[in-house]
């Protein structure tokens, strides 16, 4: 049976109150208004409810045509149906320019109004849901819900806010994994593209004599197996955003092709004669130093410096320790959730190997070790440092342990030669190779760091 809120705006009661009992019957929701004012401020009121306004066309104080615009400023999502004791054509015809759904003559069957309400119930409820979903998008991508607040994340965020309202290229530089994609996706939730789509294309992740036909598109009979016309990444990004990750993996052909693109926003499928118009915003990131191998001519000068009007240094993870532990617990709790898990935090040493640690794979190494320790943590009890990986316990900057030299005879030499070696037939298993080296686990955690050790 139908669910939902309707509202009727009429000044005939009897009429008001006959359409009420047959929706009522339906399985709706019926709210009721004699006028155009009452009508208006019970829309208000009912905003998130109404799916249909079921309105007069001729009101003691309004022409119903007249209001459906302010009945929409009220509630975008909600449909209108117009209704007439005497309905003509160029009525009607105005109605549905206006916005209105369908157009109903009183006295028509029952059966007919029920139908006409479903069917714009129906729609309202689909952009209620799309409307969400583009709710959660905005604000999962936004630069409101990145964590963190140390002063280099912040001084990022500060210049990617106010270059995002522009049109402008916005060129991203940073280490794997540090959250370029995710700045790229909140400069276009930020922008007045937002509503438009937003596409990446990783560079690095399609073989080079793919990447252009992928970017550009081909015409049917480009080259043997083009059987149909493909539109490439840059129309379907059309009058949204393009985020083009590890840029520095584009061919110098390909290069000259896409700054082609920057400079006239026109580009030319394979095997094409004539130039397609695209209206697209490029934000690019990279891993590598663009300019140092724009010198050494090894990526296009005038691309990269088209590429960088606006640059941005993402910071890595080991610039910003004092994000470490709200990334963590964060991490920590979805992975929980997904798990089905209850998990209080992390423990005192835990939490300090964390932020003592390097981070060389940046956020996306964090989320992957919170993710393991979500994993192997009992239901109810705190992650325990033994369940880091072990490169965890070598001590920042140490580049050799004193396992490293097989001629070293010393007493420290042989046992931290023995560890290792123990560490390795267990296969990094840390509780075993405690048991088996017959010392307590955490005498093992301070001989690992004592001697530099890693598995």
């Amino acid at each position: 049976m139908p669910t939902g809120t309707l509202l009727i705006i009429d000044d005939e009661t009897r009429l008001r109150q006959l359409l009420s009992r047959v929706l009522e019957l339906e399985g709706y929701t019926v709210l009721q208004a004699p006028d155009a004012r009452r009508g208006l401020e019970t829309l208000q009121q009912h905003a998130n409810e109404v799916l249909v306004v079921l309105c007069d066309v001729k009101l003691p104080d309004a022409h119903g045509v007249e209001l459906i615009s302010k009945l929409r400023a009220r509630c975008p999502e909600a449909e209108i149906v117009l209704m007439t004791a005497f309905g003509t054509i160029p009525d009607g015809v105005q109605a549905m320019k206006q916005g209105a759904f369908d157009y109903l003559t009183k006295g028509d069957s029952d059966e007919q109004l029920v139908v006409i309400v479903e069917r714009a119930a129906d729609k309202a409820r689909l952009q209620r849901r799309v409307a969400e979903l583009e709710r959660r998008v905005s604000q999962q991508h936004s630069f409101e819900t990145m964590i963190g607040e140390s002063a280099a994340l912040r001084a990022a965020q500060n210049l990617a806010r106010q270059v995002a309202v522009t049109d402008s290229t916005v060129l991203l530089e940073g280490p794997t994994g540090s959250g370029k994609e995710l700045f790229a996706q909140a400069l276009h939730q930020a922008s007045p593209r937002r509503s438009k789509p937003f596409v990446a294309l990783n560079c690095a992740a399609f073989p080079k004599d793919l990447l252009e036909s992928e970017l550009f598109g081909y015409k049917k009979g480009a080259f043997t197996g083009a059987l149909t016309d493909k539109r490439g990444l840059l129309d379907e990004a059309h009058g949204g955003t393009l985020f083009l990750d590890e840029m520095g993996e584009l061919e110098l052909n390909v290069q000259a092709k896409f700054l082609r693109v920057l400079e006239t926003q026109t580009f030319t499928k394979l095997g094409d004669t004539k130039p397609t118009a695209v209206n697209v915003r490029i934000v690019a990131a990279t891993n590598r130093n663009l300019k140092l191998e724009a010198q050494e001519g090894r990526f296009r000068s005038d691309l990269y410096y088209r590429l960088s009007v606006f640059t941005i240094d993402v910071p890595p993870l080991k610039a910003r320790p004092t994000d470490v532990p709200v990334l963590a617990e964060f991490f920590l709790q979805y992975f929980a959730a997904r798990l089905k898990k209850r998990l209080p935090g992390l423990d005192a040493e835990c939490l300090r190997l964390l932020q003592a640690y390097d981070w060389p794979g940046n956020v996306r190494e964090l989320k992957n070790v919170l993710e393991r320790a979500a994993i192997l943590t009992p239901d109810n009890e705190l992650v325990a440092a033994s369940l880091l990986p072990t490169e965890f316990y070598t001590l920042p900057g140490e580049a050799r342990s004193v396992a490293d030299d097989p001629h070293d005879r010393s007493l420290r030499a042989v046992e931290a030669r023995h560890i290792r070696q123990v560490l390795s037939e267990v296969e990094g298993n840390k509780t075993e190779a405690a048991r088996q080296l017959g010392i307590g686990l955490t005498t093992l955690y301070r001989k690992l760091q004592e001697y530099g050790l890693s598995a």
